[in-house]
């Protein structure tokens, strides 16, 4: 059988092309484009065999998409329009236009691709943009199925039948939605209050659903502990919080033990950003975490930082959040891009394994 020509879209540092291949699919990518050049410098580095296009995707004209011959097309378009934590600008936002081009181009093409496959983030469901897609691959006469998956439920678990009942119809496999309560600052501290029917230490500010959910994740043993993707032998000093960071968003962190099963979602702005970026990683294993929170209360700032330096908290590593993110061992970075830049190139990449089998599903 011919591999499958592939055109990789959006390509950033390659967790399109990681999860191709992971798939075993017959395929070759014909081309890779992204206009991003330290992402390309990244892909160049871990796929030196691949046509890497350093061009806008609204640049390349029609003439330019046939002579490439592709029969499937993997991408994974801008999020910020889309995100939950943006403006939802949705059409209006510059960062769609690149889609909204290939969406004009696709129906236009000599020869249709056989297979699409598209990435983006909650919130891409209900949007125009979402729509215009829909309508486009319809009129072109294409099948599809739409998924929102969480890699916390699927990854490193046996993945769930995710074929639809109804193959003609569309999809949309939903995660758990909980519901978040806030609780104020001035009970963050509390000794613990009843609730269920037990006892609920409330030391930072998060919901008594969000601490069940976390134990539950915990507990979970089908599920490789954090410690399987951790760095040997690293200086980790370059890691750990500065006191700064420690004292003024001690109650917002979420912090994980190399023996936790879970981790909440890395963004581009770990290790500059504290709040929502993903989570730190508690290296004193000795220390209680309840403990240290309880005893914060009266104390000076001094004290308190003295006190949450015992737990020892530090960013996770690069190259351990690209473990966590299914690339291969022989994954890496060229020496010139900072740490800085991995954290946001990760940041904007996506989960190989859980791709990896969607191409999978797509080619079956």
């Amino acid at each position: 059988m011919e591999p499958l020509r592939v055109l990789e879209l959006y390509s950033g540092i390659g967790g399109m092309h990681q999860a191709l291949r992971e798939s075993c699919i017959p395929a070759q990518v014909v081309a890779a484009i992204d206009v991003n050049t330290v992402a390309n410098e990244v892909y160049a580095y871990n796929f030196p065999h691949t046509q890497l296009l350093a061009k806008t995707i609204e640049g390349i004209t029609l003439e330019e998409f046939d002579k490439l011959s592709f029969n499937m097309i993997l991408m994974s378009p801008p999020c910020q329009p889309f995100t939950r934590i943006g403006l939802q600008g949705d059409v209006t936002d510059p960062r769609t236009n690149s889609l909204l081009h290939i969406l004009d181009i696709l129906p236009r093409l000599q020869k249709l691709p056989k297979y699409i496959l598209l990435e983006n983030v909650k919130g891409f469901e209900v949007s125009s943009t979402r729509d215009l897609l829909i309508q486009t691959i319809e009129n072109c006469g294409f099948q599809y199925q739409e998924f929102l998956l969480s890699p916390t439920s699927l990854v490193l678990k046996e993945f769930p039948k995710l074929e639809s009942e109804h193959p003609e119809k569309n999809t949309i496999v939903a995660e758990n939605k909980i519901e978040r309560k806030k609780i104020e600052p001035n009970i963050c501290f509390d000794n613990g209050r009843q609730c269920s029917g037990k006892e609920a230490i409330l030391f930072k500010l998060e919901t008594i659903e969000e601490i069940d959910r976390k134990h539950q994740q915990d507990s979970d043993l089908s599920v490789q502990m954090l410690k399987d993707f951790l760095e040997d032998d690293i200086d980790t000093n370059q890691y750990f919080l500065p006191p700064k960071s420690l004292l003024r968003y001690a109650l917002l962190l979420d912090i994980v033990k190399p023996t936790c099963r879970r981790s909440t979602c890395f963004t581009k702005g770990y290790g500059s950003y504290i709040e929502g970026t993903g989570s730190v990683l508690q290296t004193s294993e000795d220390v209680q975490i309840e403990n240290v929170y309880k005893s914060l209360t009266n104390l000076s700032q001094e004290e308190k930082i003295t006190k949450l330096s015992m737990l020892k908290l530090r960013y996770f590593t690069p190259k351990e959040i690209a473990n966590l993110l299914g690339f291969p061992p022989d994954f890496g970075f060229p020496e010139k891009i900072t740490v800085k830049q991995r954290y946001r190139l990760l940041g904007n990449s996506l989960n190989v394994h859980v791709v990896a089998k969607l191409i999978k599903i797509l080619y079956e």
